[in-house]
């Protein structure tokens, strides 16, 4: 890469990796399903007993290489293991994730418009009923909404390091905050609010069971944009000199408070119209929350702009921080511009996109394995790639590294026991962990 990130640089766009639309559906979703409070408390042990070990582990794959997933690999590895090298393509997961991402944030286009023009339905049957016409019939508002993303998110990637992605991330993801925090304040004067607090932060212990356990590790692992490159992507631009055990921690927080106060500002609206917090997927932001926006009349248009606008800032952090890795190889392998390495994706994507539009159109509709091509390559990345991905890097970082390397790369920041413990972790827990969810998923038992 040309530049470097600077210090916040680095933690902004991270985080910004790491909070998407997630933080807006999947996190309030699972913590309305799951037991509310309780599902917190393990979302943030499992966070910082597994996510924060295998994201220091991509990380230092990242920072000792200077190079992209591919190229890490296979210079880290000893001359008999270059098969290594084919670890690095699970950074395809991150363009299978791109392409369908970008279509659903076109989706939260479309309704920060209707926000703005106040043309949200006013109940929840008119509400599903304009959602399943929109993915189900509405081939060119999807078109139109996917292709204005696509153009940003590759816009900014073609800037560089520098003069894209850091500057798209100073810029929106304090704007992301400042939305969150005036919802949140408007939300603070409601009777639901009390109750979303309890909901969140009341523990109650007797709901944590193996199921919500597997789930609180899912989402910890795949929230933090593991296992498809793009956290080593982004440490080969780690300036030197900074300290990347607080900047993880750092990441973790922000990526944990967004979490929080978008199921604060959810949960209050949730409970004060009396609707059921247990919702599934994006229903629960394009079916309920456009609906109660609506009641709110003027007050509800205002602030349901601002929630679906933070949401695109918040999807298109994460799918900028996706096209990277693949760029960055094509670049350092192939010798390519910037330019032409990302028109090669982009055709990649787009097609991918347009196909994932075109599958769920119910005049043309069509079905691989039982699923539309949308839930194909959501569950191929998601369920198979992400957590293989993040396996394997734990697994080199433990086995194929050596240990006297880490150690001097950590030293300044992390040594004695803490290291340790860290390198326990990250060779036998930590996989052995993610391996569960991957398993489990697999066959179906959560």
């Amino acid at each position: 890469m040309s530049s470097k990130f600077s210090k916040i640089g680095f933690i902004l766009a991270v985080a910004g990796s790491a909070v998407g639309l997630g933080n807006a559906w999947k996190f309030p979703t699972l913590v309305g399903q799951s037991g509310g409070s309780a599902f917190i408390l393990l979302y943030i042990v499992l966070t910082l007993g597994v996510g924060f070990v295998i994201f220091l582990a991509e990380l230092s794959i990242g920072k000792i290489s200077e190079k992209d997933p591919v190229n890490a690999y296979k210079k880290l590895a000893t001359k008999n293991q270059k098969s290594w090298s084919l670890v690095g393509f699970t950074m395809i997961g991150s363009i299978l994730i791109v392409s369908f991402y970008t279509l659903v944030i076109g989706w939260v286009v479309k309704y920060a418009y209707l926000s703005i023009i106040g043309r949200l339905p006013d109940n929840l049957k008119s509400s599903a009923l304009d959602f399943n016409f929109l993915i189900n019939h509405d081939f060119l508002s999807q078109f139109i909404c996917f292709s204005l993303v696509f153009f940003i998110i590759f816009y900014t990637v073609s800037k560089g390091i520098k003069n894209g992605i850091e500057k798209l991330n100073i810029w929106m993801m304090p704007s992301l905050f400042i939305l969150l925090i005036l919802m949140l304040i408007y939300a603070m004067t409601k009777d639901g609010f009390i109750m979303a607090l309890k909901f969140l932060f009341v523990p109650d212990v007797y709901k944590i069971n193996i199921s919500n356990t597997l789930e609180a590790l899912g989402l910890a692992f795949f929230s933090l944009s593991l296992g498809v490159g793009t956290i080593i992507t982004y440490s080969a631009s780690l300036p030197d000199r900074t300290n990347f055990i607080t900047s993880t921690l750092n990441i973790i927080f922000i990526n944990l408070l967004v979490g929080l106060l978008m199921g604060l500002v959810v949960f209050t609206f949730i409970f004060e119209f009396g609707y059921d917090p247990n919702q599934e997927g994006p229903g629960f932001v394009f079916v309920s929350l456009a609906t109660l926006f609506q009641k709110l009349d003027l007050v509800g248009h205002i602030f349901g702009a601002a929630f679906f606008i933070s949401l695109v800032f918040a999807g298109i952090t994460s799918a900028v921080s996706m096209i990277e890795p693949s760029a960055f190889y094509l670049i350092n392998t192939f010798k390519m511009s910037r330019k032409k390495a990302l028109i090669f994706i982009g055709i990649f994507v787009y097609i991918l996109g347009i196909l994932c539009i075109l599958s769920s159109l119910d005049a043309t509709q069509f079905k691989i394995l039982g699923m539309s091509f949308f839930e194909l390559l959501d569950s191929f990345s998601s369920k198979i790639i992400m957590p293989l991905g993040g396996i394997l890097a734990a697994i080199f970082v433990g086995f194929v590294i050596k240990k006297e390397t880490l150690k001097i790369l950590f030293q300044p920041y992390m040594s004695g026991i803490f290291f340790e413990i860290w390198y326990i972790f990250v060779r036998f827990i930590s996989p052995l962990a993610v391996m569960a969810v991957l398993i489990t998923k697999l066959i179906g038992f959560v």
